[in-house]
């Protein structure tokens, strides 16, 4: 919702209490504006608040709205009507729920934000009248972001500290006219009446004198009223009398109260008896931007009698300053005296008004403190002198005692991510790192004695300690580390942010590999490591693999000195080496010694082979795998293994596959004669399929009806292609060929005039190409010319040629 709740539902409340009234009691003949809600007639009954609907509160709100009525006639009528604040409040959430659950747009809560909103426009616009100056320019992006604490509390919605009407009377609250209280008798009489006072500040009950209770506590008008009573019950409240009275308060008057000064929305406001000044804060939307969160004045019969400083509240929630209110109290919101920014590294940045003689430290508590990061050794402020901004500085120690002024703008930086007594050892030590420079580490001994002293493999001729010099670059101290440990000479003092490092042997060494391939289980490259032998490497390689052999193994290395014994041509040395079998340990393995970026080649057994096969299958006596004996083994010699062929099988079909593609080679020719080029060696993987005598021949390609039909031994080409229909238009003639079905493929041959067509066997397969369809394109004269020349002189040449052959 826009606006605090307590006012909004207030307003609404009053016109539906005073609408119930008139929809009973006659409201429509007393339509005239200008006749006071007080002279309505009384009504026969009062409305229960839970019997009407959200529309109708609506409905009845705009309908006393358009009579001419105020606020303040509502409320009176109200009150006189004898509606008591339990039904207000109800009242009021019944206001709260808008028909379909809409939200009532409240126009005095649109009229604080657009204030408020307003308010920050118009500093802008003043400010950034000077953005020319650059740092003019920032304090106005830093208003924009922060604004004065206090401000938000204010600003948000749920904030209405609408007081509680349903808690006991509280011990010092001050009866007026129009509160109501409650009169209980039991025991062994029982009566219960309700008085309410009087204008003259008095109640009346039964037939007895009244009693003036006007400004007197519960408890003190308990006491008035009990002894007035006792002139109708004489003993009562006496002990063992059996009659007793129980006194307590009904529904509370409402008050009015002013609010007035740097308010968002002063004006005077009926609020309830029970509320304090933090109710009417609330309700005016506090202080505006020039208002004091700090120096809230409340003005009873022109006496102030409390001084409020909301940063009590909003820091310490301390509530001592939330006072009850009483009719005719004024609120007086003075302009703020001095108003100081924060910025930087606090909890809670923002601008922070500070009290005459408030020193820095208690805006900084306001702040929330400093931040972790905080550098809180030396403060930055920006101040105002009246014609220019000046920078100015405090220190640590000035922070309790020193007075900002209006304007101010401290700076809180951030600490730099450097710790100021830090050594560091870096390198071969058991314990790398950083570490304090303190009295038992302020010496390049100590600080290795420190990091848990050397490792084993650190390099002690040389150490170097990087320490900033106070110039651009590095410097460097170099020295010998064996006799700095030994005691050869002084130590060395160590200073802030100094680093050590220490190298390993492994560090100032390349890195270098062996490399072993051939017959080894895991070859590749493998760390060098001194001292490593061939059948160390061949270990860590994972041994031999099947077939490899332990002697005429080769090393190669690299030539890394001049030497007389090879030619100048020559960059590498190669050793043969026999070791020892399965790998045992013998010392004459140990005599030679591998070196960094050496190649190990470890040779097969020149007589191991894996076992090679080759597949026969179809019409044989024994199809599957056999292995090939030797390397001199050719297709010949496969159809002995297999016990023959079957008498059906069709030896000019056989078909031979090698790494599954098929090898066009005459199966029949080469069992008659075994030397022919193309009875080849038996490869592994080599596949021999002997079909079945196939009866069939496809046509296929530019015929009319391409198709399968059965072979006949009378049939010939001409015979086949009048079967398919003859050529198509396309039908290339000339480039006709015929598929074997043992791979090979024979194509026309053409001679002059003359073609040979190829033989059809049985399961061959006949095509006949199709040409490219060309596009019909009219000759131009200049080529029917041509052709008809070309045409007239082959006529004139042959017949010249005959009549010469005919003389």
């Amino acid at each position: 919702m826009h606006y605090h709740f307590f006012s909004r539902l207030y307003l609404s409340v009053l016109s539906f209490t005073l609408l119930f009234f008139v929809s009973i009691s006659g409201f429509a003949q007393n339509t005239n504006p200008s006749k006071p809600a007080t002279a309505l007639p009384e009504p026969a009954q009062k409305v229960n608040p839970s019997q009407i609907t959200n529309q109708q509160a609506t409905d009845f709100y705009n309908q006393a709205k358009s009579t001419g009525m105020s606020d303040m006639d509502i409320e009176k009528a109200a009150l006189q009507r004898g509606y008591t604040l339990d039904q207000i409040s109800a009242m009021r959430k019944r206001v709260a729920q808008k028909p379909e659950q809409e939200e009532v747009a409240d126009p005095n809560r649109d009229e604080l934000d657009e204030t408020r909103d307003q308010d920050e426009l118009d500093e802008l616009e003043d400010e950034t009248h000077n953005e020319k100056d650059s740092t003019n320019a920032r304090k106005v992006t830093r208003k924009r972001i922060n604004r004065t604490f206090g401000s938000s509390f204010f600003a948000q919605p749920s904030s209405t500290f609408e007081p509680n009407l349903r808690i006991a009377t509280p011990r010092n609250y001050i009866l007026g006219p129009e509160d109501e209280i409650v009169v209980d008798i039991y025991g062994n009489s029982v009566d219960n009446f309700k008085m309410k006072i009087s204008p003259e500040g008095t109640v009346k009950m039964l037939n007895l004198a009244p009693v003036y209770v006007n400004g007197l506590t519960i408890e003190q008008a308990n006491e008035r009223i009990v002894n007035r009573l006792r002139q109708a019950y004489s003993t009562l409240n006496r002990s063992g009398s059996g009659t007793y009275s129980s006194i307590t308060l009904g529904n509370v008057r409402s008050i009015r109260v002013m609010i007035t000064g740097e308010a968002t929305r002063p004006g005077t406001y009926t609020v309830s008896s029970l509320a304090t000044a933090f109710n009417a804060l609330s309700l005016s939307g506090g202080p505006n931007k020039n208002g004091s969160y700090r120096n809230i004045e409340v003005i009873r019969n022109n006496n102030v009698i409390r001084k409020i400083d909301l940063y009590r509240f909003l820091v310490d929630a301390d509530l001592k300053d939330n006072i009850a209110l009483q009719d005719q109290d004024i609120i007086l919101i003075r302009p703020f005296e001095s108003r100081i920014e924060l910025v930087g590294q606090v909890k809670r940045p923002g601008i922070f008004e500070a009290r005459t003689g408030e020193s820095i430290s208690s805006l900084i508590r306001y702040a929330g403190g400093f931040t972790p990061e905080a550098y809180t050794q030396t403060l930055t402020y920006q101040r105002n002198t009246g014609t220019n901004y000046v920078i100015g500085s405090i220190d640590s120690a000035q922070i309790a005692s020193f007075t900002p002024k209006n304007g101010d703008i401290f700076n809180i930086k951030k600490i730099l991510d450097i710790v100021s007594n830090q050594v560091e050892v870096k390198g071969a030590v058991t314990l790398p790192g950083i570490y304090a420079l303190e009295e038992r580490c302020n010496t390049v001994l100590k600080l290795i004695q420190m990091s848990q002293g050397l490792s084993p493999r650190a390099f002690l001729n040389r150490a170097l300690l990087e320490r900033s010099s106070g110039e651009t670059q590095t410097g460097i101290v170099a020295f010998d580390l064996r006799k700095l440990v030994n005691g050869e000479i002084a130590d060395i003092e160590l200073l802030p942010g100094d680093i050590l490092t220490v190298k390993s042997v492994e560090d100032l060494k390349e890195f270098t590999f062996l490399s072993i391939s051939g017959s080894v289980i895991n070859p590749g490259n493998y760390f060098y490591y001194k001292d490593i032998s061939i059948a160390d490497l061949i270990f860590q390689a994972g041994g031999y693999t099947e077939g490899g052999v332990p002697y005429r193994i080769e090393v190669s290395r690299r030539i890394k000195n001049d030497t007389l014994d090879l030619p100048t041509s020559q960059n590498v040395r190669i050793y043969t080496i026999d070791v020892a079998d399965n790998l045992i340990l013998n010392p004459d393995d140990q005599k030679f010694k591998l070196e960094p970026s050496d190649m190990v080649i470890v040779r097969k057994s020149p007589r191991y082979e894996a076992q090679k096969t080759v597949t026969i299958i179809g019409e044989v006596k024994f199809p599957g795998n056999y292995t090939i004996i030797s390397n001199f083994e050719r297709i010949s010699d496969l159809f002995t293994k297999t016990g023959g062929v079957k008498p059906e099988a069709y030896l000019p079909g056989v078909r031979f596959y090698r790494n599954r593609e098929l090898l066009a080679v005459d199966i029949e020719t080469i069992m008659k004669k075994p030397s022919l080029p193309s009875n080849l060696l038996l490869l592994d993987g080599d596949t021999l399929m002997i079909p079945r005598r196939s009866e069939t021949v496809r046509i296929q390609g530019g015929v009319h009806n391409p198709s399968v039909m059965n072979y006949d031994p009378k049939y010939e080409y001409e015979d086949y292609i009048s079967q398919a229909g003859g050529y198509t238009e396309q039908g290339w003639k000339k480039r006709v060929y015929v598929s074997h079905p043992n791979g090979r493929t024979y194509r026309t041959k053409n001679f002059l005039f003359f073609r040979s067509y190829p033989t059809i066997a049985p399961g061959s397969i006949v095509t006949i190409p199709v040409k490219a369809e060309q596009p019909e394109r009219e000759r131009t004269p200049g080529e029917r010319i041509a052709l008809f020349s070309f045409i007239a002189s082959m006529v004139s040449t042959l017949s010249i040629a005959i009549i010469t052959l005919s003389r």
